[in-house]
């Protein structure tokens, strides 16, 4: 029992510390954050999934799901202080692995990739965070301190201390170890977008070739006059003198 009191004081502490809206004390706490309820719940339904009760399990997941609009399956294993935030349309699958520290906004899956059996669900490492809306699909591990940016799609590893975005997504900004640390300072100022970063790319080039197409062409005009009559439509100089030297036959 004190165990289970000890874990209710971590969870709210969790959202004191990550949610910049929960402002209002404790008991707004407790009665507004479906992410907290929606993980009261999978610890009942977990811990009868492990005991192996039949039904019972995922009906109370079910129930959670319709109540606050997140699904989390009861086999899913996840860590301590796992915070979600405003929760709508996030879903856990049945074998996502998730340590501790771990934050998800709405929106997000961490789903399998088809129909296939054993471990087909993502694991996540202590402190990642999972932006709005992005997808992380099969049996994929997401690195310890790692960022998932939204709306992204990720299908393969990211590595620690990274910033995976796009769709699929790739990693980018390399962040440090103590950039992570949950001192409610979580803000990334710049996350690496790598098709800009290709389209600037591809932008200074065409520029450079420009430039030098550019060039090339005034200096062809320049030396045009050069190779055709003058103005006064007599030849060139050079053109009259190779002229005068052919020798004649007319003696």
């Amino acid at each position: 029992m004190l165990g289970a009191l000890s874990r209710v004081r971590e969870d709210i502490r969790a959202v004191k510390d990550r949610d910049p809206a929960a402002r209002n004390g404790t008991l707004e706490i407790l009665l507004t954050t479906p992410g907290l309820h929606a993980q009261w719940a999978y610890r009942l339904a977990h811990a009868l999934w492990v005991k192996q009760v039949p039904l019972l399990p995922r009906l109370i997941s079910h129930q959670a799901r319709f109540l606050t609009g997140i699904e989390i399956h009861p086999g899913a294993t996840i860590g301590r202080r796992f915070f979600i935030d405003h929760g709508m349309g996030v879903v856990v699958g049945e074998t996502a692995e998730l340590g501790d520290d771990v934050s998800v906004f709405q929106g997000v899956t961490l789903g399998g990739t088809g129909k296939e059996k054993g471990k087909r669900h993502p694991t996540l490492g202590n402190g990642v965070t999972v932006g709005v809306g992005a997808h992380i699909l099969g049996a994929v591990k997401i690195g310890q301190g790692a960022k998932i940016g939204g709306g992204a799609v990720v299908l393969r590893d990211v590595p620690a201390y990274t910033t995976a975005v796009g769709v699929p997504a790739h990693a980018t900004t390399r962040l440090r170890p103590n950039d992570c640390a949950d001192d409610g300072n979580r803000r990334v100022h710049r996350i690496a977008d790598p098709a800009q970063e290709q389209l600037d790319t591809l932008r200074q080039q065409m520029a450079e070739l420009t430039a030098r197409l550019a060039t090339i062409e005034g200096r062809q005009a320049t030396a045009a006059p050069d190779r055709s009559a003058n103005a006064n439509g007599h030849p060139h100089p050079r053109a009259a003198q190779q002229v005068a030297t052919i020798p004649s036959d007319c003696n």
